[in-house]
């Protein structure tokens, strides 16, 4: 038999007159409870068996204490604070790279501007002075602007909701900058793919690596494999199934991002020659760095992606021919990437899981200009996809491409209408399959 529960009421003169409190054990720990001033001795004991009879049938949970007061620093505190202590309250919640991102935007700029306001004193009028301040100096794009202001509305968001300020002024009126359109960068044709190939192909025949780096096999995976930057990194040979002609990318920033790509012709006979010429482990990195870590995505922008597309200018240029554009970067070559699959005749919804997108405006926008290209640029894209390299010849708008007979041949299915349903690839590719391991077909 259980042993009953008991308690006693506790009784103290003081200077605010009598008080009294509780004493019992509840769950195999002694309690005290101190009643509210005024009460009498009926209260208690009326408290008292309430008390007991809750923990006795074990519904009874000890009172919240109250908050603690605010004193008038907590209530207008300095942006400063307020903000660091939202950094590192949130910070556990972003990947690396974005984490970077906000702490620079944090220390490099909103902090050393608003470093002595107040939350009180971030008003319109200042949020307006520093994007001016911003202007003037000339440091910063207007989109990067933009940014900064983006994350100085993302704090001052939370403070509103803390009620410490009555709104957000950052999102009254138009606050940020009207910025430029940026142009569309990536490899626009066959040739310039050819180009920045055969440059890196170059660079690593000068390495005194003895070829260890792979440039050129590196930038095949993104501009035959659609990899962002960070996927390109987590590559492991344990995600690359030959075998099925499929990659499997397990780390990406979005739930769409977690896919399988089909391997191009190209692609896969790449990485089944180098897969042949290190002889991998299955957990290894498919591209390491030369003391077999991961790489680092500032060393691939510099060492492997600039000086190619240097070198490929340079070879270009001797042979009269327009360089490659400006700005490209290893994610502009995934959209080179997604514009080989749509002039390649892939259906918008299929490219769109090989990409990992959940844009349809962008993939729109790159179907749209691949569309355009003329049937002698997609034989050329198909010849490059089959494993074909191009001479860098002419102006790009004659050269012709050679294939033999007996390579297999990437066609273009044929425009299909009123059929709601049908698997569209090309043929000679084995087909993509979803994460539930069933044949993608058109949305």
């Amino acid at each position: 038999m259980s042993r009953r529960v008991s308690g006693t009421i506790v009784e103290k003169d003081t200077k605010r007159g009598r008080t009294y409190g509780l004493r019992f054990t509840a769950y195999g720990e002694r309690r005290y409870m101190t009643l509210p001033d005024g009460s009498t001795r009926e209260d208690a004991e009326r408290e008292l068996r309430g008390v007991l009879a809750d923990v006795e049938r074990g519904t009874w949970t000890p009172p919240t204490p109250p908050p603690a007061p605010m004193v008038e620093a907590d209530r207008d505190p300095l942006f400063w604070d307020f903000a660091s202590d939202w950094f590192e309250a949130e910070k556990g919640r972003w990947r690396e790279a974005t984490r970077l991102d906000y702490e620079w935007q944090l220390t490099h700029h909103l902090l050393p501007f608003f470093k002595d306001h107040r939350l009180s004193q971030m008003t319109i009028a200042e949020v307006d002075r520093y994007r001016q301040h911003k202007v003037d100096a000339g440091k910063l794009s207007a989109t990067s602007i933009n940014k900064t202001l983006t994350r100085l509305g993302q704090v001052l968001e939370v403070a509103v909701e803390r009620e410490l300020i009555p709104r957000n002024p950052v999102k009254v009126g138009r606050r940020k900058l009207k910025a430029p359109a940026k142009p569309a960068v990536y490899l626009d044709s066959a040739e310039q793919v050819t180009a920045l190939l055969v440059a890196a192909g170059e660079l690593d025949a000068e390495a005194k690596s003895n070829g260890r780096v792979h440039r050129r096999r590196q930038l095949e995976s993104l501009v035959f494999g659609g990899l962002r930057m960070e996927e390109y990194i987590s590559l492991d040979w344990a995600d690359v199934d030959l075998a099925m002609g499929r990659m499997r990318v397990g780390e990406a920033k979005t739930p769409a991002g977690i896919r399988y790509v089909t391997l191009l012709p190209v692609l896969r006979e790449s990485l089944t020659a180098l897969k042949a010429e290190v002889d991998p482990k299955p957990g290894e990195p498919v591209f390491p760095t030369q003391r077999g870590g991961r790489t680092n995505p500032d060393n691939f922008r510099a060492r492997i992606l600039r000086k190619s597309v240097e070198r490929a200018n340079e070879n270009l240029a001797a042979l009269g021919l327009v360089p490659l554009p400006k700005g490209l970067t290893p994610h502009k070559l995934r959209h080179t990437f997604a514009s080989i699959l749509y002039a390649l005749g892939y259906d918008p919804g299929v490219v769109m899981d090989e990409m990992g997108h959940t844009d349809p405006a962008l993939a729109l926008r790159l179907y749209r200009h691949a569309m355009r290209r003329g049937d002698g640029e997609k034989a050329k894209l198909r010849a490059l996809v089959n494993g074909e390299e191009l001479a860098l010849i002419g102006t790009g708008g004659d050269s012709e491409v050679s294939v033999p007979d007996d390579a297999t041949q990437v066609e273009a299915p044929q425009p299909r209408i009123a059929e709601p349903v049908l698997t569209m690839r090309p043929a000679g590719i084995e087909p993509a399959t979803s994460r539930s391991g069933g044949e993608r077909s058109i949305r």
